[in-house]
């Protein structure tokens, strides 16, 4: 009995990917933009992908996928845009039209009950405007519609990733009570140390700034300027601009403490800083490389976000970065899966149960309520 996976905000993949490794089978996915789309249906030939605005979508029509997985269990899993919630929005507009998508992703799950749910998004999206309170109401939802629900804040590294990336993980159940699943790696588990940055791209051969790898996919570094290259010759692993010599140093700099991660290069033997949209730009975190003078390339950040080798983005190089930072890290994502999937087995006869019950309302008149 498999977790049929629908995967709606879907990105480049990386959720499906991990619930892929976890042993569910990926069925749908739903994403409005045109590189992500490319990049998953290469990297999951043969699974339905619908490029849309999910606001566009009538919940009929997924109804032909849904009813082909029979008495198989479904999961959704919504990870929607997180600009709208992340800490650098300090004047959010309530207008932003990427803020309801939750509440589009709810209209789903209401229509069809799905027997998980899973949600990813950055910490700030329950806390901004409360007073609206979408992430409020879509947990109130889910706890009425007789969901066990357990949501709080991840430390990815935690499980696996050698990234620092705190996210907000929603996970929901309605065949039984679930929790978050324990850590896997760091003190008080099995003895595993948190993964490392030299762990994932420690292998990879040397590119310069501006190089493409000519054999391995997509590894190329952005371009520098000869100041930058200079800057960064200049860098410590684990440091940033304080080690700067004087004509180096930029104006904007000398009277503004903040945003010391910017320009600052990786540690080889421990977690990179939380990846971003600009994971492959120097300018915009502690992306440098922590040996080679350059940020660290495409490939390298997909590495970063356990992503497998053979996993091919498309796009421009800003495209495929975006990609990246936006991706729920697969072994996250594979860890929750496994969760779901024991959860799975511990409750099969209450499943069962339930689809008996299920059976007989639809014989009686349809398990579905009105589009």
């Amino acid at each position: 009995m498999p977790i049929r996976v629908f995967d709606f905000f879907s990105g480049c993949g990386g959720t499906s990917a991990g619930f892929r490794n976890a042993g569910m089978l990926n069925t749908f996915a739903l994403d409005i933009d045109a590189d992500s789309a490319k990049t998953f249906s290469t990297n999951f030939p043969g699974v339905p992908f619908l490029r849309q605005d999910i606001s566009q979508v009538s919940t009929e029509y997924i109804r032909p996928l849904v009813e082909a997985c029979g008495n198989d269990p479904l999961l959704f899993c919504g990870c929607a845009p997180c600009q709208p919630f992340t800490k650098q929005r300090t004047s959010p507009k309530q207008d932003d039209v990427r803020v309801p998508l939750l509440g589009e992703f709810q209209r789903f799950v209401g229509h069809y009950s799905p027997e998980y749910v899973f949600v990813e998004n950055v910490p700030g999206m329950q806390k901004v405007w409360k007073s609206d309170g979408i992430f409020q109401k879509f947990t109130d939802f889910l706890k009425t519609s007789g969901y066990s629900v357990d949501f709080g804040i991840v430390a990815s590294q935690g499980y696996g990733v050698p990234q620092q990336r705190r996210r907000l993980v929603l996970i929901a159940s309605r065949v039984g009570e679930i929790s978050h699943p324990e850590k896997t790696h760091g003190p008080g588990t099995n003895n595993l140390r948190f993964s490392s940055v030299r762990d994932w791209i420690g292998h990879l051969p040397p590119i310069t700034a501006g190089e493409e790898h000519a054999t391995v996919s997509n590894h190329r570094a952005a371009c520098l300027s000869q100041d930058n290259i200079e800057r960064i010759a200049m860098t410590p692993p684990g440091c940033g601009r304080e080690s700067w010599l004087p004509h180096l140093q930029l104006k904007c700099h000398k009277t503004h403490n903040g945003h010391t991660d910017v320009y600052g290069r990786m540690r080889w033997d421990e977690p990179a800083s939380g990846l971003t949209t600009r994971c492959i730009s120097l300018s915009n975190g502690r992306f440098g490389h922590p040996e080679q003078n350059r940020a660290i390339s495409v490939r390298e950040a997909a590495c970063l976000q356990t992503f497998p080798e053979s996993f091919v983005f498309h796009g421009n190089l800003n495209s495929k970065a975006r990609q990246i930072g936006n991706a729920v890290p697969v072994k996250l994502a594979e860890v929750f899966g496994r969760h779901f999937v024991e959860h799975l087995q511990q409750n099969v006869n209450r499943v069962t149960n339930m689809q008996s019950l299920y059976n007989v309302e639809q014989t009686e008149g349809g398990i579905y309520g009105a589009v």
